[in-house]
């Protein structure tokens, strides 16, 4: 079964919206354990706008699941990683100022860069995952990079999914194929949903796990949390 990640950034920035610590984003975390969740995302930003640095020191001593630690790496977030040493590192490109990720890496261009960071972040004992486009080419390219695992930047996809759910999939499924050929683990994330997991997670062999936040959160508004969490669960079983 692919492992479902609940990413609680949007968890951070409602408490960061009014002050104080309500919603309680570790308590969250530990709930969203109990209900079902086999991993806990964050990304943690320079501007702290939602996920806040000692959010994931504070995490770091609680989940018990698998850890999932998303950003560029800069200085600050190396430094985090070494201290928390979560279970993953997901590498990616975004500037300071990103609303949220918006490409992956070229990796063919980035190949020394990330070799470094990687070989770093595997000297902590931290899994990497690099984030990329459904490119072939750039999941080649992180093979090179000593990479444990990508995350396949799944955007396009869910835009592209009422028009055509196979010509949307298609590129993704090339790129997962291309991923185990090099011997690669295989992650996917951004915009993933209640009416699009199912297909793309029945479409990509050998998916590992998904890191989903926004339309989880949403969804659970309006049907809780822990229904939220089996809902998604349930798209994922095999």
């Amino acid at each position: 079964m692919t492992k479902l990640s609940v990413n609680i950034n949007k968890i951070a920035t409602l408490r960061n919206a009014r002050g104080g610590n309500n919603p309680d984003v570790v308590k969250t975390a530990q709930d969203c354990e109990r209900f079902g969740a086999q991993g806990i995302t964050v990304h943690p930003r320079p501007d702290e706008r939602h996920i806040r640095y000692n959010d994931v020191l504070a995490l770091k001593e609680v989940v018990t699941t698998e850890f999932n630690i998303e950003g560029y790496p800069d200085a600050r977030f190396m430094e985090l990683v070494k201290r928390v040493k979560p279970e993953q590192a997901t590498l990616v490109p975004d500037k300071p100022d990103a609303i949220t990720s918006n490409a992956g890496w070229d990796t063919i261009a980035n190949e020394g860069l990330l070799k470094d960071i990687i070989g770093e972040l595997k000297s902590y004992g931290v899994r990497t995952s690099v984030f990329v486009d459904p490119d072939p080419k750039m999941a080649e390219g992180a093979a090179r990079t000593g990479t444990d695992r990508i995350e396949l930047y799944t955007e396009s996809y869910a835009t592209r999914y009422f028009r055509s759910r196979e010509e949307a999939v298609a590129p993704f499924r090339e790129a997962a194929l291309a991923a185990q050929q090099a011997g690669l683990g295989l992650n996917a994330g951004h915009d993933l949903d209640l009416n699009n997991l199912r297909f793309l997670k029945n479409n990509l062999p050998g998916l590992l796990e998904v890191s989903i936040g926004h339309a989880l959160i949403c969804d659970a508004l309006y049907f809780g949390l822990e229904n939220t969490i089996q809902m998604y669960l349930r798209e994922l079983e095999q």
